[in-house]
C-alpha cells in the first residue's frame, strides 16, 4: 500500500509549527508495512489544498490529511477535500449526533460548521477535541493537534496494511564517503534498500521483506565496515 501525507497550515510553511505530525504517520505507518511516498505542505487555501489532494489521490491508494479542521477563518480542509472530490460541504448529521450523545457537547456549545463534512463521507469522531475527521473516495481527514490526530488514526489503522518489512540499523564511525561501495555492494548482493545518514558518525538502515535476507546483509556489512 501506498500513502500520501498532505499537511494544512501556513503555520508550518512559516515554520511557526514543526510537521510532528507527518514523521509519527510516518514511523506509525511503516509499522504496518505501508509505504510513505510523498509528503507535502500546503498552505490554508482552498485551490492548494483541493489541487495537490486531487493529484495525490490519482497517484497513491489512500491520501491522509492533517490539519486546518474546525469552523473557523482558517480551517479550510474540509472544503478544500470536498471540492478535490466535486462534492459540498454540508451539516452531516452523524457528526453532529456524535458531539450531542458521546461528546458531552450542548448544541449551543458548538460554533456554526463545526459538524460539516463532504458530502457522503464517513465521519472519524474526534475523542481528544472537537472537530470531526472524514474519510471520502480514499482521502482521511485527520486533525492537526498531534493527540487529536494519533487517536483518530488509531480508529482507522486497520484500513492500512501492506508487506511486513523488517529493519536492521548500524552505526558506524567511519565517514560516508569511505562507506560508498559497500553500500552498493550490498544492495547488488541483497533484496533489501539501504540508507545512510551522516551525523556522529553514520547511521546505516536496511530494509526487506525477508528478514533472514535483512540480517544476512546487515552481516555482510559487519565483516567489512567498523560498527560501534
Amino acid at each position: 500500500m501506498h500513502v500520501a501525507v498532505v499537511s494544512v497550515g501556513d503555520e508550518i510553511l512559516a515554520g511557526d509549527t514543526t510537521n510532528t505530525n507527518a514523521a509519527w504517520l510516518g514511523r506509525r505507518l511503516a509499522e504496518r508495512g505501508v509505504s510513505v511516498e510523498r509528503v507535502t505542505v500546503v498552505p490554508d487555501r482552498v485551490a492548494d489544498i483541493a489541487r495537490v489532494v486531487n493529484e495525490h489521490r490519482a497517484e497513491y491508494d489512500a491520501v491522509i490529511v492533517t490539519g486546518g479542521l474546525g469552523p473557523t477563518h482558517d480551517d479550510l480542509t474540509m472544503e478544500g477535500v470536498a471540492a478535490a472530490v466535486g462534492r459540498e460541504v454540508e451539516p452531516h448529521p452523524e457528526a453532529l449526533e456524535w458531539l450531542l450523545e458521546e461528546g458531552g457537547y450542548e448544541r449551543d456549545d458548538l460554533a456554526t460548521g463545526t459538524a460539516d463534512l463532504p458530502r457522503g463521507a464517513r465521519p472519524l469522531h474526534n475523542e481528544e477535541g472537537v472537530a470531526p475527521g472524514a474519510v471520502i473516495e480514499g482521502i482521511y481527514v485527520l486533525p492537526g493537534v498531534p493527540d487529536e490526530m494519533k487517536a483518530m488514526f488509531e480508529t482507522v489503522a486497520e484500513e492500512f496494511e501492506g508487506e511486513p518489512r523488517y529493519v536492521v540499523t548500524l552505526h558506524t564511525p567511519e565517514p560516508e564517503s569511505a562507506l560508498i561501495n559497500h553500500l552498493v555492494d550490498v544492495q547488488d548482493r541483497f533484496s533489501v534498500t539501504v540508507g545512510s545518514y551522516p551525523g556522529n558518525g553514520v547511521r546505516i538502515k536496511l530494509t526487506g521483506t525477508d528478514e533472514s535476507e535483512v540480517e544476512a546483509a546487515a552481516d555482510w556489512l559487519r565483516e567489512r565496515v567498523t560498527i560501534g
